[in-house]
């Protein structure tokens, strides 16, 4: 094996984990009075990786050449794709949140560090072509994200949030080991590519409830049903900031890993875990919908919000075509930028006296106060619920197409039928911003860089994002050619 071509490959990782460990060395001298400093430098240590990773994703990089430490990592195209959507969801993270913090008087040195190695265990979930290289990152991803769930200690919902994510993810990451060692005794060897030799012939029945078990742990990392229970909790009671992290990062993070898994490890028999990802996507869709509706708080009603697009996302893996595929990182894409806005939007969701509000009425006549940020949530609330011309339906659509071109006529008729559900709780935020009488409420100002984060974000989620789909759709396709090119 070529050491420096493998050491090469995994610079992004390398220049992340190198700042972080400098920056932790700042941390421990400067104390938290050096946390701007260091979130400053995260964010453009982060930017840097995203620069790094670029070339692979415009050249397609595919293939042998793009496959590091014999074989257990793969730099490809389709790892690019989403190593830029991750480090600019942590960049935007880190931009969004000493503000808040600083409310609370709780701006801590260690936050910054911990969404930078959040970052690197992301990047080798995505680039992961090995069971080890898998759960090392996935672990690494984990542990920070437990501790920035209750990094706001004078907070007991915080606190709350951190305990309950660490003890049903800590028996998530059990199942999915669980599911590995059974893989692993069953095919012999924990390649991705010889899992995929080891089954083309045929699936075991271990082999097969290795692919269960695995499932069922990263399921919880994306929240998808059956496994979304901590998901409401973690989003009220989490920081706004760290609820806009993990509703995006690690979001693209595990969706990128279960394709990796599925498309690559398990390609050849698809047959066997199609009816496991039609039932959770179908599952996630209608529980996320009809969770929501009940909801007063608007970071809960945003996390049964998550649900139900996962559940969206995964019609497209659903299909296990690369027109599926593609689908999917094209509604990641859109949902990330929607994700940003919302949680932005929040953000600027402020008394009179500097606390933020989340109850849905208290947001009663938004428009006649505040027209602009109740225009922008709008924006947000009909993107997400798939109504054209805004840039969300073209999410929906895309899998909803790829549904169809592989003869899931029932699942997109179903998929679109609780798309029309899902669309009441967002039109009641409407409702109660636009028609219902002020409650003058929502009085505080907002940061200039949260205003310039959430036009941005609108920007790409109204019509204006149709401008894009040519080029989002060829890079997409780019990525999900890497990612097939490696069964």
């Amino acid at each position: 094996m070529d050491w420096s071509q493998s050491l090469r490959l995994i610079a992004p990782e390398e220049t992340i984990t190198v700042a972080g460990l400098v920056l932790l060395l700042v941390a421990a001298w400067g104390g938290d009075k050096a946390s701007r400093l260091i979130s400053i430098v995260s964010v453009a240590t982060l930017v840097a990786a995203m620069a790094l990773v670029a070339p692979a994703l415009c050249g397609g990089a595919m293939g042998p050449e793009t496959s590091a430490f014999f074989g257990q990592f793969r730099a490809d195209a389709f790892a690019s794709y989403a190593k830029i959507l991750i480090y600019g969801s942590a960049a935007v993270t880190l931009v969004l949140a000493p503000s808040y913090f600083e409310r609370y008087d709780s701006m801590r040195a260690e936050f910054p560090l911990l969404v930078l190695f959040a970052s690197v265990g992301m990047g080798m979930m995505v680039s992961a072509a090995d069971l080890l290289t898998l759960y090392i990152g996935l672990e690494m991803m984990s542990l920070s994200s437990y501790v920035l769930a209750a990094i706001l200690r004078s907070d007991g919902r915080s606190a709350e949030a951190g305990l309950k994510y660490f003890v049903l993810g800590a028996l998530a990451s059990g199942i999915l080991l669980f599911g590995m060692s059974l893989t692993y005794g069953f095919a012999g060897t924990t390649s991705f590519a010889g899992i995929n030799s080891s089954v083309s012939e045929g699936l075991s029945n271990g082999a097969l409830f290795g692919i269960v078990f695995m499932l069922a742990g990263l399921a919880f990392k994306i929240s998808a049903v059956p496994f979304h229970m901590w998901t409401p909790d973690v989003y009220e009671g989490a920081p706004t900031p760290v609820t806009t992290f993990f509703a995006t990062a690690p979001k693209v993070a595990g969706l990128g890993l279960i394709m990796r898994v599925l498309l690559d490890a398990f390609g050849e028999q698809a047959a066997a875990w199609q009816q496991i990802i039609l039932f959770v996507a179908l599952a996630s869709i209608v529980v996320g919908a009809l969770g929501a509706i009940g909801q007063s708080n608007i970071k809960r009603l945003m996390a049964y919000s998550s649900i139900n697009n996962v559940g969206f996302i995964l019609v497209g893996l659903a299909t296990a075509t690369q027109a599926g595929a593609s689908g999917m990182l094209i509604y990641v894409t859109i949902y990330v930028a929607m994700s940003i806005a919302g949680f932005t939007a929040i953000l600027m969701l402020k008394d009179e006296n500097g606390n933020y509000v989340e109850d849905i009425p208290k947001l009663a006549g938004l428009s006649r106060t505040r027209p602009g940020l109740a225009l922008a949530l709008a924006t947000v609330m009909f993107s997400l619920a798939g109504i054209p011309p805004l840039f969300g339906f073209w999410g929906k659509f895309v899998v909803f197409q790829a549904a169809v071109q592989a003869d899931m006529l029932a699942l997109a008729f179903i998929g679109i039928a609780a798309s029309v559900i899902g669309a009441f709780y967002y039109l009641k935020v409407v409702k109660v911003m636009y028609f219902d009488e002020p409650a003058d409420v929502v009085k505080g100002e907002s940061d200039i860089w949260h205003k310039l984060i959430l036009v941005v974000a609108c920007a790409f989620i109204s019509p204006l994002g149709y401008l894009l789909t040519s080029w989002l759709g060829e890079t997409a396709n780019t990525a999900t050619t890497a990612l097939f090119a490696a069964l």
